[in-house]
């Protein structure tokens, strides 16, 4: 418990501080964000702020993590650096879409095909090693089988397993991304999902069926639960600490290095905790945000050029209907405060009904 405390701390403090540090610096560069001409006119304001911000939330993360290790003279995990690979590696990706936005003078970056590469590259190196290295007991960081609370169904052929991966990934790192169009709207959101699932690893290290004081018919078959709660905490504070800067009037925008990487995160810890599909409860919120997107491009094609809401993702289209920005990210919280509640309960109470 002390190294998951340390672990959460030192990565909100180094986002607290540094990310001051990293406003001064991108602002003296001129690294500032372009904006859509097409989008909300309240946001041209916004054009110029700060942008490449998730680089401090990796660098936080990183520091977090592997400092408890050293203070607590501990080793760290194949799961918690697999993870901590996924992170870095579409956090990288991330930062070529935003360097490519800053450097062309531009508000797209990669092309569609480059940044699918790079998503490929580290998506699949990933799906491959979490499901080839077993410990002692044989258990690899990801499964074979589909999760919802625990694993469900018999084992899935390697090919599918990797595939259903890459879904994953892909999904819920361009969910947090379609999310992240308002000031702290995505930051708060991960933040509360990190926190659920820094609560879901302890309970399931807690109920590990490699303990023998926990085995039993109702136990977690998770490899090294206690680290992913040290990564999922880290997470959760270096968001934290980045919503000090990143509230409105925001001073600085995380770009495509920070919803990318925190996606991917997301969608990694979902793997190794067998709770992929209660990620969908989880992070209900960014399913929402995803969701209004897909219904627009289909009723778009389906009516030959109507449209189903003003402008997607919805939060840009309850603007247009004159919400103020600070309404919809308080109200949208809220939505995901519920969602992690609820997608809590749901785990608890599953455990409960092994009792």
């Amino acid at each position: 418990m002390r190294a998951i405390l340390l672990s959460g701390g030192i990565s909100m403090i180094v986002t607290l501080l540094g990310t001051r540090l990293a406003i001064g610096y991108f602002t003296e560069h001129g690294y500032g964000q372009f904006i859509r001409d097409d989008g909300p006119t309240s946001h041209h304001t916004k054009r110029g702020t700060p942008t490449m911000g998730g680089l401090v939330i990796i660098i936080a993360v990183l520091l977090g993590f592997f400092g408890a290790h050293l203070i607590t003279w501990s080793m760290p995990s194949v799961s918690g650096l697999l993870i901590l690979w996924l992170f870095v590696g579409m956090g990288i990706v991330g930062f070529l879409d935003d360097w490519t936005k800053i450097s062309k003078q531009r508000s797209l970056g990669l092309n569609a095909k480059a940044k699918l590469i790079g998503q490929g590259i580290v998506g699949i190196s990933f799906a491959v090693l979490a499901l080839s290295l077993p410990d002692e007991r044989g258990v690899t960081p990801a499964s074979q089988a589909l999760s919802f609370l625990r694993d469900i169904g018999p084992p899935l052929p390697a090919v599918l397993i990797v595939a259903w991966i890459m879904l994953l990934i892909a999904g819920t790192s361009n969910a947090v991304n379609l999310t992240d169009g308002l000031d702290g709207l995505a930051t708060g959101a991960c933040a509360m999902v990190f926190a659920s699932y820094t609560l879901v690893n302890i309970w399931q290290s807690n109920q590990s069926c490699g303990s023998i004081r926990s085995v039993g018919p109702g136990c977690y078959e998770v490899r090294d639960p206690l680290d992913l709660a040290m990564v999922s905490i880290a997470l959760a504070g270096a968001c934290f600490g980045f919503l000090w800067w990143n509230a409105k009037p925001a001073k600085i925008i995380m770009g495509d290095s920070g919803s990318l990487s925190l996606g991917a995160a997301l969608a990694g810890i979902a793997i190794f905790t067998r709770t992929e599909l209660l990620l969908i409860i989880l992070g209900g919120l960014f399913v929402v945000v995803t969701m209004s997107v897909i219904l627009q491009v289909g009723y778009f094609k389906a009516t030959g050029g109507k449209r189903l809401f003003k402008m997607a993702p919805l939060h840009h289209h309850l603007e247009l209907l004159g919400w103020a920005e600070v309404t919809i990210v308080i109200r949208f919280w809220i939505i995901a405060g519920i969602c992690a509640a609820l997608g809590l309960g749901l785990f608890y109470g599953e455990w409960v009904a092994w009792l």
